[in-house]
């Protein structure tokens, strides 16, 4: 497999974005209004860009404020995701956020748990893996993944303690770290727990910088490689390589789309 990077979890909206060294980029989408953009992004950076679709547990209301998600919020994507459904390679950013600022009460809560298992059995009805968002709920989150009966999930930016990670793990789940992970060092003690098979790269962009208040580009995924590096004590080249064949693994379509451009990808994991 060549090298290069695959940044398994951007919001993609531009052209703009540095794409250096980056091999691939896995945009994932927050609201129905965004789905079709997507996809047409996707055809116009083909091999390069790769669609997500999901409804993410914050929304933004009409005034542009944040709120819990709702029902009706999935119910006017639910036509999307059958007509966009060849043309993406896993569901989300779907998830749950139990920030109390915006899911302050019990009902939106469970709301937010409804939209949730919904867009799970859809993949499952679509046999894609999930993209999933976990802030201040990452063992709720991981319970309901596992009585969903799900087997290929990304936990992105994962905020979790090490012991609800290692469940998350022991179901088969991977996990990813942006650039802003590098800021925390908190993260470390969950990065340095996961074994290295269970992690992705990605970058969040435009959010999630190793700068705040500074935007993201796919560009800084390398910072994310050289922090896990050094928390586990490896090479970034092992890094590289490993978390690399893990999006693969994780992600099947795309291990398709790579094979379409280059010659097909071993079926041998990286060197221990």
């Amino acid at each position: 497999m060549d090298g290069g990077f695959i940044d398994c979890h951007c919001h993609i909206s531009a052209a703009e974005f540095t794409k250096a060294g980056v091999r691939m980029l896995i945009s994932v989408t927050e609201e129905a209004s965004e789905f079709e953009k997507a996809v047409q992004l996707s055809k116009s950076y083909p091999g390069l860009l790769v669609p997500c679709l999901g409804i993410h547990p914050v929304q933004h209301s009409d005034s542009r404020e944040h709120r819990s998600v709702a029902i009706q919020d999935l119910e006017c994507a639910l036509p999307l995701f059958q007509k966009y459904k060849d043309d993406i390679v896993a569901i989300g950013e779907i998830g749950l956020d139990f920030t109390p600022w915006y899911a302050p009460y019990p009902q939106q809560r469970a709301e937010q748990q409804q939209v949730f298992r919904r867009q799970l059995e859809i993949a499952k009805e679509m046999d894609l893996p999930v993209n999933i968002h976990s802030r201040s709920a990452a063992r709720q989150t991981i319970r309901i993944l596992k009585e969903q009966g799900i087997g290929h999930a990304l936990l992105h930016n994962f905020a979790g303690r090490p012991s609800v990670a290692m469940e998350g793990v022991k179901a088969g789940y991977c996990f990813s770290f942006p650039p802003a992970a590098c800021r925390n060092e908190q993260r470390a003690a969950v990065i340095k727990q996961i074994p290295l098979e269970h992690i992705c790269l990605e970058t969040d962009s435009p959010a999630l910088g190793p700068e705040k208040h500074v935007r993201n580009e796919p560009k800084n995924i390398v910072l994310s490689c050289e922090y896990i590096a050094k928390v586990k004590g490896l090479t970034p080249e092992k890094v590289m390589e490993a978390t690399t064949w893990n999006a693969v693994r994780l992600f099947p379509r795309i291990g398709k789309i790579l094979n379409q451009m280059t010659e097909p990808l071993s079926g041998n994991r990286p060197a221990e």
